[in-house]
């Protein structure tokens, strides 16, 4: 729990950096806002702070319609509980409670029993993890209801609610209005016109380095799957049944990034929007991060020219794997190279509005079902071909998830028992895939050589000093520091 008075001070001063680290609900409205809202602050004896948008709900309070908490960027801490509970909460967001008929069925996903589940999620954002559903869906639907032209009944079913009667009812009973009393609210000019696409933002805490985010994904685009132009980051989608596209952009006057996507995709948007805040690193805090790393006066020159630079993490645990392998012992226009050819062959088309996107990406039954022969006949070595094969086979089978459930050390293990798979190929997986901010690849030739040409323990060494974000080291790394800055 905050310090009320600290955070008071961070409300007053409207300071971003706190912006979805916790809320304030005002007693004498009933409201609760992000700490960056634009409206006069309340008397500091009129305040109530919560560490999330669930527990201020549970007490009561409505979202605010300035401010609007729902677009809050998520806090993803690092200790064990905050992992536990932040792993859950995406986990929530790909649909599991959906999936799983009981609260101890979920446990059991994470090596847990049901009293320590539901103790862990209590006591980090102060409410059971059904009543995290139900905020998060609430909070998604008002989104929607604000942001886009769907139709309310797709908006029901998009929340993750079973019927519109009962949506309606518990919108009613939560925010005090009905769906359409809050749309009529909003103005003709923001809602969405192409019927065949919708459009959402993502928030982020400030600075965000998106040009070298951007950079770093034009890099590594795996062709007719994903696409970069001059400021925008594009690809195909598949989820469940579901097939579509998105296009990400960035807002900076709004600190967030625009999510255009095809409505096809509305019946998994939950999943979606997680997948994309994973990918573009939207839950960083890189006020923490910086003062940690600036402890090294070896990456002080590369924090000053790139102020929030993020981790890019993965859309899809399985396509990150595949192109890591595919990366080992060539150069990152080799695997992209090669990357493309995998798509071409073992992917099915699809229809977009831009002709550099036309395919989907590579699925994993797909790759479980061909001969090491036929993945090798794309100029891949045999012995990755066949790692490829063991890998594929894995994530079909269920074996080998990338969903967050387990802890990243467990799955760098399952990786690592795959033959083909060694030390640097299951760091960089666990960087990206698993959204580990402590991982780092010391294997890794250029970490080596722009740290002067160490050996793999002596740079071990050196990274102690940047734990718990040797991840965002690693990018600070690659991106500015050779042996000729040091």
């Amino acid at each position: 729990m905050f310090d009320p008075d600290i955070a008071y001070q961070a409300l007053t001063s409207r300071d971003s950096r706190f912006d979805g680290l916790f809320y304030v609900g005002v007693t004498s409205t009933g409201i609760y806002c992000r700490p960056i809202c634009p409206v006069k602050p309340p008397m500091q004896k009129n305040c109530l702070f919560f560490t999330s948008a669930e527990a201020a709900e549970k007490a009561h309070f409505r979202p605010c319609m300035r401010c609007r908490p729902e677009l809050a960027p998520g806090f993803a801490p690092v200790d064990s509980h905050h992992r536990i509970a932040d792993r859950l909460i995406r986990r929530i967001e790909e649909g599991l409670l959906e999936e799983q008929e009981t609260l101890a069925d979920i446990a059991t996903e994470f090596n847990l029993s049901e009293r320590q589940l539901r103790r862990v999620v209590q006591q980090e954002l102060g409410v059971s993890p059904l009543e995290l559903r139900q905020t998060r869906r609430m909070l998604l639907a008002k989104q929607l209801l604000t942001e886009t032209s769907l139709p309310v009944t797709e908006i029901a079913y998009a929340s993750g609610f079973r019927s519109l009667r009962r949506f309606n009812d518990v919108f009613q009973a939560r925010y005090r209005m009905s769906p359409s009393r809050l749309r009529k609210t909003i103005q003709p000019t923001t809602m969405a016109t192409v019927q065949e696409s919708a459009e959402l933002r993502l928030s982020y805490r400030p600075p965000y380095a998106w040009q070298a985010m951007l950079t770093f994904l034009q890099q590594r685009v795996m062709k007719e799957v994903e696409w970069v132009d001059d400021d925008a980051y594009h690809r195909t989608v598949r989820l469940g049944d579901c097939r579509g596209w998105v296009r990400v952009s960035h807002l900076p006057e709004k600190q967030a990034l625009k999510v255009q996507f095809s409505t096809t995709l509305t019946p998994v948007l939950p999943a979606l929007l997680r997948r994309l805040r994973d990918l573009f690193d939207l839950d960083a805090q890189p006020q923490r991060i910086s003062e940690q790393l600036s402890r090294d006066p070896l990456l002080a020159e590369s924090l000053a020219q790139y102020p929030g630079l993020r981790v890019p993490g993965a859309f899809d645990g399985f396509e990150l794997a595949l192109r890591a392998i595919l990366g080992q012992q060539v150069t990152v226009k080799a695997a992209t190279t090669l990357s493309s050819r995998v798509a071409a062959r073992f992917s099915e088309s699809l229809e977009t509005p831009w002709p550099a996107l036309s395919r989907l990406p590579p699925d994993a039954a797909a790759l479980a079902a061909a001969s090491v022969e036929d993945i090798a006949g794309l100029g891949i070595v045999s012995a990755r071909a066949r790692a490829i094969q063991s890998l594929a086979q894995a994530c079909a089978s269920g074996a080998l998830r990338f969903n967050g459930a387990l802890h990243p050390d467990v799955v760098q293990q399952q990786l690592l028992a795959i033959k083909g798979i060694g030390p640097w190929t299951a760091s960089y997986i666990a960087m990206r895939a698993l959204r580990w901010p402590d991982a780092f690849p010391k294997e890794d030739i250029a970490i080596r050589n722009n740290l002067g040409g160490v050996s793999a323990k002596v740079a071990e060494q050196m990274s102690q000093v940047w734990r718990p974000w040797r991840s965002y080291a690693v990018l600070h790394i690659w991106k500015s520091l050779t042996p000729e800055k040091r």
